[in-house]
């Protein structure tokens, strides 16, 4: 069961350029200093909205004395509805999907505002570059750059000060956040699936459903950094079983979405086109069909 959820507006000083949704999840520590970021680190002024999760470990207290706006709910509600529930109180034509534990860089929002900008329509979804102190599978972050494995030990001058010296490219896929979306693109597919709550599998469902929808321009922004901490509050939650929701709903898997659809990590070289049906694309939907009906995730 969802645990209800009440809505929370603030006060704007002006017309925000992006709307960020956080959700958060007594994370208070990381929160802070997301928030900071994007306050000390931003050209432009955003409008920040929060989504707390429980919110007992301070974080309810905290975001009402800085009159954010917020939506709360007494329980965890998941990602899903961390997402769709502060997008209530968008007030920007932007939206942008950020997690708790990430630093913003200087120059983070120009970067992105120059991308959506030169696209020239609303069909996209554009991504910022995350940079981690841990080596992973993930082709589109930056690592290892450690800079600190936890807020309380985050060098941050270090940070800034080498944090654009790092060499990469723009690469396609977006799907990892920082993400912004035209709001009417957001309300068009209805933000994240409640389904996949209590969220993994969301980002490549909602990549599946922009392209249904229309969407070929996926890309991510190299100079649009943030420092990503990885701070584990999804080590707290039951998960539901993604490849296989996702498999049953769009009939591929999340590997064929990234791979041939998405060309995830690659280079970035412009609009994504439809997956050209050679032998090994042939082959990989024939694989899928087969776990699908044999019940593999």
């Amino acid at each position: 069961m969802i645990p209800s959820i009440t809505f929370h507006p603030g006060s704007q000083r002006e017309k925000p350029v992006f709307s960020i949704l956080i959700p958060s999840w007594n994370n208070l520590a990381y929160l802070k200093c997301c928030v900071d970021s994007i306050r000390k680190n931003s050209v432009h002024y955003h409008q920040i909205i929060i989504h707390v999760n429980e919110g007992s470990d301070g974080t309810l207290d905290w975001v009402k004395s800085l009159q954010l706006d917020f939506s709360h709910s007494k329980e965890n509600a998941g990602v899903c509805y961390g997402f769709n529930a502060p997008s209530t109180l968008v007030i920007s034509e932007f939206i942008v999907l950020s997690d708790d534990d990430f630093y913003f860089a200087p120059g983070w929002d120009i970067a992105l505002l120059e991308e959506v900008q030169k696209v020239g329509h609303n069909y996209f979804c554009i991504s910022g570059t995350m940079i981690e102190h841990t080596l992973s599978r993930n082709s589109c972050a930056l690592a290892p750059h450690d800079f600190g494995k936890t807020v309380q030990n985050f060098d941050e001058q270090k940070f800034l000060n080498g944090f654009d010296k790092i060499p990469f490219q723009d690469w396609s896929g977006s799907n990892w956040y920082p993400l912004v979306l035209h709001r009417n693109l957001w309300n068009l597919i209805g933000g994240l699936s409640t389904e996949f709550s209590p969220g993994m599998g969301s980002d490549p469902d909602m990549m599946m459903k922009l392209w249904h929808a229309g969407v070929r321009y996926y890309k991510g922004v190299s100079r649009a950094r943030v420092y990503h901490f990885g701070s584990r509050t999804t080590a707290r939650i039951i998960r539901n079983n993604a490849n296989r929701q996702f498999l049953e709903k769009w009939n591929i898997s999340i590997s064929t979405l990234y791979k041939y659809y998405l060309k995830m990590g690659a280079r970035f070289e412009g609009p994504s086109k439809e997956p050209e049906p050679d032998q090994n694309f042939r082959m990989r939907m024939l694989r899928d069909r087969f776990k699908k009906r044999v019940g593999l995730s």
